[in-house]
């Protein structure tokens, strides 16, 4: 059904790292975009996964590029573009350390900690917008505490995607990191909830979507 569309898949968080073995990272396990890849792959899509530190089973899953910075990912998007497909379901950093130490940030003899000054990183999911070759359909994730509808709404139109597809990841819903997922699929003019299930159901549901997209 998607023979010989190229399709890019982001998932998993990124590690922004203060020193050689600390890091700003989240909760993310990716098995939500892995999920969507596999299920891409069995559509006949030309799939890529970029994907961050994760503990899954990758070799299954076609062409993967395993990174672990947000300017990894955003350097590996642009190496493996364009695609005619974009899902963005990494959990990307925001932010990143303006420099990382060369050795261990060690504590100091008055107790204070190190003050950090951080840098935005990459937007990716912009950036895909905007780009000359952007893909035909662009999907975003949006991972919310609070506000979900609004904040998608407001992403949705910042970004410049087509769809965006939001999920509470608050400590109550235990999605982020967890084997099931509830999302709401927003578009300009149109909310389409999936309800609390596996994330490789999610997937299935995502993908069937983006077909009946395309083949419109």
């Amino acid at each position: 059904m998607l023979k010989s569309k190229k399709v890019l898949v982001t998932a998993g968080p990124t590690r922004e790292y203060l020193d050689d073995i600390r890091f700003i990272g989240n909760k993310s396990s990716g098995r939500q975009g892995a999920e969507i890849a596999r299920c891409l792959l069995e559509l006949d899509a030309d799939v890529t996964l970029i994907i961050g530190p994760v503990n899954l089973e990758l070799s299954s899953l076609g062409k993967v590029i395993q990174v672990e910075t947000a300017i990894e990912m955003d350097y590996a998007v642009n190496e493996a573009g364009p695609f005619d497909i974009a899902i963005c379901a990494a959990a990307v950093g925001d932010w990143r350390p303006k420099e990382k130490a060369k050795t261990k940030i060690k504590k100091t003899s008055k107790g204070k900690p190190p003050v950090l000054e951080l840098v935005e990183n990459p937007d990716i999911l912009k950036n895909l917008c905007i780009s000359e070759n952007r893909p035909k359909l662009v999907i975003g994730f949006a991972a919310e505490t609070d506000n979900l509808l609004a904040n998608a709404r407001s992403k949705l139109k910042n970004k410049g995607c087509d769809w965006i597809v939001a999920n509470n990841v608050s400590a109550m819903s235990q999605n982020m990191g967890g084997e099931e997922n509830e999302v709401i699929i927003v578009k300009r003019d149109q909310e389409i909830k999936l309800e609390r299930q596996s994330k490789e159901a999610i997937a299935k549901l995502i993908c069937k979507k983006i077909v009946d997209e395309i083949s419109a």
